[in-house]
C-alpha cells in the first residue's frame, strides 16, 4: 500500500495517524501498522523486555524484530534475543556493526565508549540500525512516556526524521506499571537483570542498577552527561 508513497506522504500519514490513534490500544496502533505498511514494518528491541514484539507477533504474526548486536551486550540480553526468536511467532533479525571490538579498539584505541560515548553509540547502534532499515518505511519501539524527561513528549505515531520513515511508540501511554501488568498477564520474557536490580538494560560497560527514586532512564550512561544512544534524539 505503501510502495508508491513518497517520503512527504509518509510524513503527513504519520502526522494524522499519531492525532487520530493517541488514544487507541497498542495492539490497535500495531494492527494499524501491519495493515498499512505489511512487510515493511518491523520491530526494534533491545531485549530488555520482549512486550512490544509480543504485541506485534499478536497483530503481525512473524513479523520481523530486529535486535542491534553491539558486542558489548550483557550475557542475559543475548539469552533473551534467543529465547525469544525460539518462543514467539516473530522473525528475529539481528544486526552487527561493521566492525567488531577488536577492530574498532584497532582503529580508535579500547573502551571507546569511556573516551567518546555518543561515537562509540553512532559505531556500534546509530550506523547499523540506519543501514538495517533501508527496507522498511516503518519500524515500532519500546519508548514509554513515563521512562525519562527527554521521552515525555513521544508521540504514539510520528515522524523520524533522521531516517525518514514513520516510527511507531505503541505503548508511549503506557506506565510501568501496565508494562508489568501485561507481562503477567501473558507471561511475556523479560530480560533476567530488570530483576537484578536493573531498570533499563543496555551495552554492559555503559549500564548501571539504579537507585531508589531515579527514574528509569538514570543507570545509562551514568555520570557522563549522556540520556541518548543516538536512536530516539
Amino acid at each position: 500500500m505503501t510502495d508508491t508513497l513518497t517520503t512527504d506522504d509518509l510524513r503527513s500519514l504519520a502526522e494524522r495517524a499519531g492525532r487520530e490513534l493517541e488514544d487507541a490500544s497498542p495492539l490497535e496502533i500495531l494492527k494499524w501498522a501491519a495493515d498499512t505498511f505489511g512487510k515493511r514494518f518491523c520491530v526494534t528491541s533491545s531485549m530488555e523486555d520482549a512486550v512490544v514484539a509480543h504485541l506485534a507477533s499478536r497483530a503481525f504474526p512473524g513479523v520481523d524484530v530486529v535486535f542491534l548486536d553491539t558486542g558489548y551486550h550483557f550475557e542475559e540480553t543475548i539469552g533473551t534475543r534467543d529465547a525469544v526468536d525460539a518462543v514467539m511467532d516473530v522473525n528475529v533479525i539481528t544486526l552487527t556493526p561493521r566492525q567488531s571490538v577488536a577492530e574498532q579498539d584497532a582503529e580508535y584505541g579500547p573502551k571507546l565508549h569511556d573516551r567518546d560515548p555518543d561515537l562509540c553509540c553512532k559505531l556500534r547502534k546509530v550506523k547499523p540500525l540506519e543501514e538495517g532499515l533501508t527496507s522498511y518505511a516503518a519500524w515500532a519501539t519500546g519508548l514509554r512516556r513515563d521512562e525519562s524527561p527527554t521521552r515525555a513528549n513521544t508521540p504514539v505515531v510520528g515522524w523520524d526524521e533522521k531516517r525518514r520513515k514513520v516510527k511507531i511508540s505503541p505503548i508511549a501511554r503506557w506506565t510501568q506499571d501496565d508494562v508489568d501488568a501485561y507481562v503477567a498477564e501473558h507471561g511475556v520474557l523479560t530480560n533476567p537483570l530488570l530483576m537484578d536490580g536493573y531498570a533499563s538494560v543496555g551495552c554492559a560497560p555503559c549500564t548501571r542498577r539504579v537507585l531508589e527514586g531515579e527514574d528509569a532512564r538514570a543507570g545509562r550512561w551514568a555520570g557522563r552527561g549522556k540520556t541518548e544512544c543516538g536512536l530516539h534524539d
